[in-house]
């Protein structure tokens, strides 16, 4: 069967060349030259065949400044070679956690599958877990658990195109910890980090880092000790839940249906920083942000204008109020009914809106 990256020869023509992709039984042989050739699968003949890249096993982590190479190849993770001493490095006290999305064929981007990769900058070990979700749900999938080594970066999964709706929101959650010598505690961490799915069709969103030559999509989970974006659970959702509960408990057991109960909907969260919309800012002005963020507005206030009673809280920030302006004239001209306050500081802190939809 042939594969990928594996080396052909023509069976009925002069040459060959490496598979880039391969559609039913049509192979795409790229030649010496850089020339694309489909020809029949049983048309050609294996070679050499592509040594797929392991999954999950950990590589020696390549920062463009030091290298840190262990005393035992990649395959150090498998149960059957012995652990070896871990390789410190002076800077390395300090947590730096990254996420990287790594394209398997860089020159076949429309084709190719990817690789989600977590490297571990730090001296430290880390107990990992990885999951995914898409915007319109509210439950995560884990897609990966596992132990990632000092100074190494591990191959977390292998994905496709498919399955880019369920990778628009991700999370990270580690604990980390050195083995047998005395080290200072590092605080847990669960960060969410949104992924712009649109930017694995184009070539130029893919740059390479301190950590790949090779070019990636780079997010920082944490940097110098800060995670990126803490997982922040609403406080108040877990008051009403306790609530509910104290009341449901206390009621007699013939009237625990309540047929004529309204459900109360949670506050909808919308960080409005264009940091935490785009990951870059290059060639745009501030009309051009300022633009953006109200188109942000303007899908969230559509997407539930319907909703009587919903809470919505958009997280403009301080500044000069023109976000916040610009928001309130937006109200008042196309959802005139609805009602705008000074979100909780409490639990947003100041330059936070609370609109409340109404008919």
């Amino acid at each position: 069967m042939v594969k990928v990256n594996d080396i052909v020869r023509f069976l009925n023509d002069v040459g060959g060349g490496k598979v880039t992709r391969v559609e039913g039984n049509t192979a795409y042989v790229e030649d010496e030259d850089g020339f694309e050739r489909p020809v029949l699968t049983h048309d050609v003949v294996v070679v050499d065949q592509a040594k797929s890249k392991p999954s999950a096993y950990e590589r020696p982590l390549q920062v463009k400044s030091k290298l840190v190479e262990p005393d035992v190849p990649a395959a150090k993770a498998r149960a059957d070679v012995p652990a070896q001493p871990v390789v410190e490095t002076e800077e390395g006290d300090t947590l730096n956690v990254v996420l990287a999305f790594e394209p398997k064929e860089i020159k076949h981007i429309n084709t190719t599958t990817f690789y989600s990769v977590l490297v571990n900058d730090s001296n430290y070990f880390l107990d990992v877990a990885y999951m995914a979700r898409a915007n319109a749900d509210d439950t995560w999938t884990t897609r990966y658990t596992g132990q990632v080594e000092p100074n190494m970066q591990v191959d977390l999964e292998e994905f496709g195109y498919n399955d880019l709706n369920d990778l628009e929101q991700v999370a990270i959650q580690y604990i980390a910890y050195k083995k047998d010598k005395p080290f200072k505690l590092k605080n847990p961490a669960l960060v969410q980090l949104r992924v712009d799915t649109t930017k694995f069709y184009k070539l130029h969103s893919f740059h390479s880092t301190e950590y790949f030559d090779d070019p990636v999509i780079q997010l920082d989970v944490t940097r110098n000790d800060l995670p990126a974006r803490q997982l922040r659970i609403d406080s108040s959702a877990l008051e009403r839940a306790m609530r509910q509960k104290r009341s449901a408990d206390s009621r007699p057991q013939a009237r625990k249906v309540q047929h004529h109960e309204k459900k109360k909907d949670d506050i909808i969260v919308q960080d409005l920083h264009i940091a935490a919309l785009l990951d870059n800012l290059n060639g745009l002005s501030n009309s051009d942000i300022l633009n953006y963020q109200l188109d942000k507005f303007r899908k969230v206030m559509r997407a539930n204008e319907h909703k009587l009673g919903q809470k919505i809280v958009f997280i403009h920030g301080k500044g000069e109020g023109v976000l916040r302006h610009a928001i309130l004239d937006e109200l008042k001209r196309k959802w005139p009914r609805c009602t705008a306050q000074d979100a909780s500081f409490q639990e947003y802190g100041f330059g936070a809106t609370q609109v409340t939809i109404h008919q």
